[in-house]
């Protein structure tokens, strides 16, 4: 079975930094895209970032683009996220997944971790 574990999260002040991590375990992700969901108080689950892997593609919301980078470490089975220049707006519940193709419905899920960006 799958697990995805999520790390990283907390408070920071409008235009700080932090990195999220994802640790999977119970098979290798390496065929697997992964990549980063968040949803914010009151708000659906949103698509922020993912990592194909085919080729490494990397694609990211418009509204993170230029802010976040993901990255990937298949021989840790791992998939991260440095998030730069926070705003207020990047609140929110961070979901790390993996699926054959990353969407709301992916095949695995983290349990999320609280990133909040006081203003």
């Amino acid at each position: 079975q799958v697990q995805l574990v999520e790390s990283g999260g907390g408070l920071v002040q409008t235009g700080g930094s932090l990195r999220l991590s994802c640790a999977a375990s119970g098979r290798s992700l390496s065929s697997y895209d992964m990549g980063w969901f968040r949803q914010a108080p009151g708000k659906e689950r949103e698509f922020v970032a993912s990592f194909g892997w085919v080729g490494g593609k990397t694609n990211y919301a418009d509204s993170v683009k230029g802010r976040f980078t993901i990255s990937r470490d298949n021989s840790k089975n791992a998939v991260y996220l440095q998030m730069t220049s926070l705003e207020p707006e990047d609140t929110a519940v961070y979901y790390c997944a993996a699926s054959h193709r990353l969407t709301l419905e992916s095949d695995y899920w983290g349990q999320g971790t609280q990133v909040t960006v006081s203003s």
